[in-house]
């Protein structure tokens, strides 16, 4: 035991510097912490404002397009009432008497009916003849050759299109002129080598 006192005292004491802590004047501390605390309050009021913003934005596109699914199928029923209409040769249309006559009236009827429901919520169709082609808006089915138009020209509508605000429920199914005249079309930009590089 003597031995082991003995070493203890041979080693040297170790001194732990102290570090003063610098005071910190209070109103500065205040100060910092109120900085602090605006900047988060500004951040979270700017937040909920953009939360605001989206929700009516996500509120408002609900109310426009929730329907959609519903008049894309009603389009299905338009078109069926249509193409009753359309089978039936103009001369029995006119010649019709008794029951046939009351037929075509009601097909007549039904379809105006659900063209102006769909009207009224919204539903609208897509202009296509004689308008440049669109392929937001359209669907080319076919080109038809025709100088007398610009080419990308829709000279011929297969279907009508429907759109419901500024979305397409379906695109207008349209004949495409090809060929334009010079005049009416733009000329293809050729480089230096002659090559056509606007494809």
């Amino acid at each position: 035991m003597s031995d082991e006192n003995a070493a203890q005292g041979d080693m040297p004491e170790i001194e732990v510097p102290v570090t003063e802590t610098p005071e910190v004047d209070p109103v500065e501390a205040l100060a910092a912490e109120n900085a602090e605390l605006k900047d988060k309050l500004l951040r979270t009021v700017a937040e909920m404002e953009n939360l605001r913003k989206r929700t009516e934005r996500d509120v408002s596109d609900t109310r426009s397009y929730a329907i959609a699914g519903f008049a894309r199928d009603m389009l299905s029923a338009t078109d069926a009432l249509s193409r009753a209409l359309v089978v039936i040769p103009a001369e029995t249309r006119e010649t019709a008497e008794g029951t046939l006559k009351s037929l075509i009236e009601g097909i007549e009827l039904a379809e105006r009916e659900t063209q102006r429901l769909l009207a009224k919520h919204g539903v609208k169709r897509i202009e296509a003849a004689g308008q440049k082609f669109d392929p937001h808006k359209h669907q080319a089915m076919f080109e038809v050759p025709n100088p007398e138009v610009p080419e990308g020209t829709v000279v011929q509508v297969v279907q009508e299109g429907f759109a419901i605000g500024e979305r397409v429920l379906r695109p207008a199914m349209v004949g495409v002129a090809k060929g334009g005249s010079a005049s009416a079309a733009p000329a293809p930009e050729a480089g230096d080598d002659g090559v056509d590089k606007s494809a």
